[in-house]
């Protein structure tokens, strides 16, 4: 009987979790990443010549990088893992690879997701101007780069992340010039029992909250800006009769799952209306419909980097289950239990901090939407009057929000609230973008060579 092969896509604490798993019951998963290095965007490496001490680069998650670090340098020897590697679809019992300017096809009997998650942005009148950023964005500078986007910097959106990247540009130099949060304090001091589900992580981000408060940082509760305007000297954030002058703007409203791999894997997805996005049907024990496929960690749903360990470990434990293979059923108990109380404490924090999708339908007719497509929230309501699309993928076929480079990775939810508030429909009912392949931009020239230790995708690019 020929051994398995199993794909695990991403390197983040999900994915590497997975892989210990399989590589300790004598199995070796190909690991396909597309950083340099593993560690995801919450335990993200800078390049090997600008290593920086743990604590200065990750804070109270030292401990936890570093730990993850270690464990994937200990099974590195026993897995096949591709960094720098994109998979761009699932089809015909494989994925598909780009990497190293060729692409090429691995076949997959089992496939983890552990794809992480991206930043959710509202379409805020300048918010495509040079100088904003996305959270992820900002940490993205900071962790890699060692460099800040700005000597002064505005954080606008809502959720524990928004605190987290302006405590982290505060220690490191910039002025935070403001932090404006959609999430209300009657909505967090309503939600705030549920935290008792992890009072240390709950303790650390009012410490967060303080600690901008002791610098002498403005904190607005319960505000969104009305614009992101440039000025003579850089950019301002004008929130009703107050403006947030400021060399560079981070934005993020809560994160979203990647799940395009999983809808090409033919995982059906489902709307979770209190996260206000689509993920991927699956169960705790991250099995999905489709046999052979399983997700793991944010991809699944928003829960968090300490649950993406657990739901990495718990997905390959199913995998192994599924194969026949010996598993103690107390660990995937402890697991499961381990994963649902942060489930109850993601719970508290999305009511604490929820997408403020509503806002959309007031959004001014020349907020843009589609960046990729410069489809503005005027000409979505436009389509709708003349169109009446009954889902976001007519919308498409007719408006083009959706039909750039991100595929509606970043517009998509953003789109179905507009196009919610106009109908009167509920979210749900609108539907989805679908995945297309490749799930990022590729050169097609690229088509023509082929990845090393990959299978052609077509004849000609084999010979």
């Amino acid at each position: 009987m020929s051994a398995p092969a199993i794909v695990i896509v991403g390197a983040g604490p999900a994915g590497v979790r997975a892989a210990e798993v399989l590589a300790d019951a004598g199995l070796r998963p190909t690991v396909v990443d597309e950083a340099d290095r593993c560690g995801g965007q919450i335990y993200r490496q800078p390049p090997a010549p600008r290593r920086r001490p743990y604590g200065k680069l990750y804070g109270s998650e030292a401990a936890r990088a570093r730990a993850l670090h270690e464990t994937f340098d200990r099974i590195a020897p026993a897995i096949d893992y591709r960094p720098r590697t994109l998979a761009w679809d699932v089809a015909d019992g494989g994925v598909m690879l780009h990497a190293g300017g060729a692409v090429g096809r691995i076949p997959c009997s089992h496939l983890i997701l552990a794809t992480g998650a991206a930043d959710r942005t509202l379409p805020l009148p300048g918010w495509t101007l040079p100088g904003v950023y996305t959270l992820g964005g900002a940490q993205v500078a900071l962790k890699s780069q060692d460099c800040l986007i700005g000597e002064r910097v505005a954080f606008v959106g809502t959720g524990p992340l928004l605190y987290l990247v302006a405590v982290q540009y505060a220690r490191a130099g910039a002025r935070v010039t403001a932090v404006v949060d959609s999430g209300s304090r009657a909505d967090q001091f309503a939600h705030a029992p549920g935290l008792l589900a992890k009072p240390g992580v709950a303790l650390r981000g009012i410490g967060f909250v303080a600690e901008l408060m002791r610098r002498g940082v403005p904190v607005l509760k319960g505000a969104i800006p009305d614009a992101i305007e440039p000025t003579p000297d850089g950019l301002a954030v004008r929130v009703g009769g107050r403006s947030f002058a400021c060399d560079a703007v981070g934005l993020g409203y809560g994160l979203r799952p990647e799940t395009q791999l999983a809808d090409l894997a033919g995982v059906p997805r489902r709307f979770d209306p209190r996260q206000q996005a689509w993920v991927p049907e699956s169960g705790a024990d991250g099995r999905t419909p489709v046999a052979g496929v399983y997700t793991a960690g944010d991809s699944a749903g928003i829960l968090g980097a300490d649950a993406a360990e657990l739901r990495g470990a718990r997905a390959a434990l199913a995998l192994l289950e599924d194969l026949g293979r010996p598993v103690e059923l107390a660990r995937a108990r402890r697991l499961e239990a381990g994963i649902a109380r942060w489930a109850r404490f993601r719970a508290a924090v999305d009511g604490m901090f929820p997408v403020p999708a509503a806002a959309l339908a007031t959004l001014p007719d020349h907020a843009v939407v589609c960046r990729c497509e410069r489809v503005t929230v005027g000409d979505i309501r436009r389509v709708a009057a003349l169109a009446h699309p009954e889902d976001v993928n007519r919308l498409k076929a007719f408006g083009r929000v959706g039909m750039g480079r991100c595929q509606g990775r970043f517009c998509g939810e953003n789109a179905q609230a507009v196009l919610a508030a106009i109908t009167g429909r509920p979210v749900a009912d609108l539907g989805v973008h679908r995945a297309q392949p490749p799930i990022k931009p590729i050169p097609l020239a690229d088509f023509a060579r082929v990845a090393e230790n990959a299978e052609p995708l077509i004849e000609e690019a084999a010979q």
